[in-house]
């Protein structure tokens, strides 16, 4: 998958997938008990487990999660990592525009 499609897919993330992706980019390999484990603390409530694998299922058709055959582990592709790098990039971006007396 082109960068480019990535972005165009990470765009296209609800916001829930926009976390998971986050989640999943701070150990190169996770498996679905730690995922939910540190979404039900982000959300302060349990999220149901079959929202959990849908949403992973979706991720990995985008192409921006890879998911070992036969087990529940889950990790960030190359491509992925390089949107999420570029989004927060621009979030850093945006922020420095607002904190200078930019856009309100």
């Amino acid at each position: 998958m082109s960068t480019e499609c990535a972005a165009n897919s990470f765009a296209n993330c609800s916001a829930f997938q926009r976390d998971l992706l986050w989640v999943l980019s701070h150990e190169n390999t996770r498996k679905t008990p730690s995922l939910k484990a540190e979404l039900d603390d982000y959300y302060g409530e349990s999220i149901r487990q079959s929202h959990l694998y849908q949403n992973l299922d979706e991720l990995v058709d985008r192409g921006l999660v890879a998911k070992q055959a036969r087990t529940n582990d889950y990790r960030l592709t190359e491509s992925a990592r390089r949107t999420l790098s570029a989004r927060q990039a621009w979030q850093a971006g945006h922020r420095d525009y607002t904190t200078a007396g930019g856009h309100n």
